[in-house]
């Protein structure tokens, strides 16, 4: 039977979240698409962070690693090649254009940026549309940004014109119930007909087989991929502890390494540091509490537990991480603190609160990595969409502009 081709895109700049979220798609897909299809699958993981390798692929999948790119004051640049930023772009161009017609997947699903990073994706995409041999997703998570920011990068993507010329469906990776981007003005109206609400990328996520880091009762702080989360890692390295509890720090492999020696240094008796753990749900399952970052990955395996949570956001670059826990918070499944006013005897108070306590989620989706392959599924039972033709120079058509 010949496989299913999958080809999942990010383009990953600052932190893992990117990557992360398609590997436990690539995993999904993996393990239920050939139940659902009759057919196997394989696929490439397309990513722009060299540490994306490390990760635990699904069999039949493999990497291709885009030279990288940083986020600075001015926009993106180049992370390690020494050019400038318009031939980096050509380049990445080339290398995505190669691959996607190459290798001619039946499935592309384009994680958070519909068309790249300065639209680096446009010749790929336009070719394969061309072709009429695959479905293109759009892949969102459910928290965009703030509506300002959010509408602003519709606009320089072309306005949702391209969105329709591109892609056959948007699937949101969140529960409307908590946050709909739709009616808070992160995503164009006119786009509601291709979107489909998957339920968080919560349960399913695959576990890791490492042993657990600490042998009696402990909470648990994790950072994401550590590139920014020095500031609540030294706050949580300096909270005393309860008598008889430890506490596991988990910086992450992005965090520069004078940053996690000073975490090391700060760390107070009863403390473990580590840059990372192989199965991170497990760890949060067993611990007392959890803090946080805001991030969609780390957020979503705090959800699928039954954990007390404090979420501290991210307070540069965007707004995603504050509205996220802001809308959790909200519906009663996590706390969420600024980090402007966090200390360590903040964090001690709350974490002899929550001690004992657990939290009911059950009642937000959380099975997007089952409904997921289900969308897939039926996706690839229908005809590929007819090449559109192509779009006047300038399409804007913003988000929010009608409110539902």
């Amino acid at each position: 039977m010949e496989p299913l081709r999958i080809a999942l895109y990010s383009h990953d700049s600052l932190g893992l979240g990117h990557v992360r979220r398609n590997l436990a798609l690539a995993h999904a897909l993996t393990n239920q698409l050939p139940g659902l299809t009759g057919r196997p699958v394989t696929g490439l993981l397309i990513t722009g962070t060299a540490v994306a390798p490390g990760f635990r692929a699904p069999e039949g999948w493999d990497w291709v690693l885009l030279p990288g790119v940083d986020k600075g004051p001015a926009g993106y640049k180049p992370r390690n090649l020494n050019m400038r930023m318009p031939d980096l772009v050509s380049l990445r161009a080339v290398v995505l254009e190669g691959f996607l017609t190459g290798f001619r997947p039946d499935l592309i699903v384009i994680d958070r940026h519909a068309t790249g990073i300065h639209r680096e994706l446009d010749a790929a995409l336009s070719r394969v549309r061309a072709e009429g041999h695959a479905r293109i997703v759009l892949g969102l998570r459910e928290v965009l940004d703030s509506p300002d920011t959010a509408r602003d990068e519709w606009d320089r993507l072309g306005g949702a014109g391209v969105v329709r010329k591109f892609f056959d469906e948007i699937w949101v990776y969140g529960d409307p119930s908590i946050h709909d981007p739709v009616a808070a003005g992160e995503i164009p109206f006119s786009l509601r007909g291709l979107i489909h609400y998957t339920g968080y990328l919560a349960t399913g996520r695959p576990p890791g087989a490492g042993p657990n880091c600490m042998p009696g009762p402990y909470f648990m702080t994790t950072v994401g991929g550590g590139s920014d989360g020095h500031a609540l890692a030294s706050i949580a390295a300096a909270t005393p502890l309860p008598s008889g509890l430890g506490h596991l720090i988990v910086t992450g492999p992005q965090m520069p390494a004078g940053d996690l020696r000073q975490i090391r240094r700060l760390a107070t008796t009863g403390t473990t540091v580590v840059a990372a753990v192989d199965d991170v749900i497990g760890h949060m399952r067993r611990a007392a509490a959890v803090v946080s970052m805001g991030g969609y990955n780390t957020v979503c395996e705090i959800m699928s537990t039954d954990v007390p949570a404090l979420i501290v956001p991210r307070s540069q670059s965007r707004a995603e991480q504050l509205i996220r826990a802001r809308s959790l918070s909200r519906a009663g499944y996590l706390e969420h603190h600024h980090i402007g006013t966090l200390t360590p005897q903040i964090l001690a108070a709350w974490l002899a609160a929550r001690l004992g306590t657990r939290v009911d989620r059950s009642r937000v989706l959380l099975n997007g990595l089952i409904r997921v392959p289900q969308l897939a599924a039926g996706l690839l039972q229908t005809g590929p969409k007819a090449a559109a033709l192509p779009l006047p120079a300038r399409e804007s058509e913003s988000a929010g502009r009608v409110a539902v």
